[in-house]
């Protein structure tokens, strides 16, 4: 997977995320799930080009990183609303899965940045 085809996954990833924290139920935790979800799956798409951007290696493992943990909050707040059972699980599984192959795609990339030093 090249970085544009990312760069459209994460874009895509961040607005399927959206649609889903819209439609969290309207009680306190629901609004607190979806403030956090829409932070965290938006700044994996928006760190993403960040990354794209980075002028020195350092930089680019740096942005990296940040969209890593991004990602794999993303996914906490994900498998969260599975457990709380705030919506069908059927529903919100694929975005988990997205969140952890997302997560797994850049922690490698790091891992193979690193090794280029």
């Amino acid at each position: 997977m090249d970085a544009e085809e990312l760069k459209k996954r994460t874009k895509e990833f961040a607005h399927r995320c959206v649609k889903l924290a819209v439609i969290l139920p309207k009680i306190e935790l629901g609004t607190h799930i979806k403030k956090q979800l829409i932070r965290c799956a938006t700044s994996v798409a928006a760190n993403y080009r960040a990354t794209l951007l980075a002028q020195t290696k350092p930089g680019f493992i740096l942005k990296l990183s940040i969209v890593i943990e991004e990602s794999d909050e993303s996914g906490f707040w994900l498998e969260f609303v599975i457990g709380e059972n705030l919506l069908q699980k059927k529903r919100v599984l694929p975005l988990f899965k997205e969140a952890h192959e997302l997560t797994s795609i850049f922690v490698a990339t790091r891992k193979t940045a690193q090794k280029e030093k």
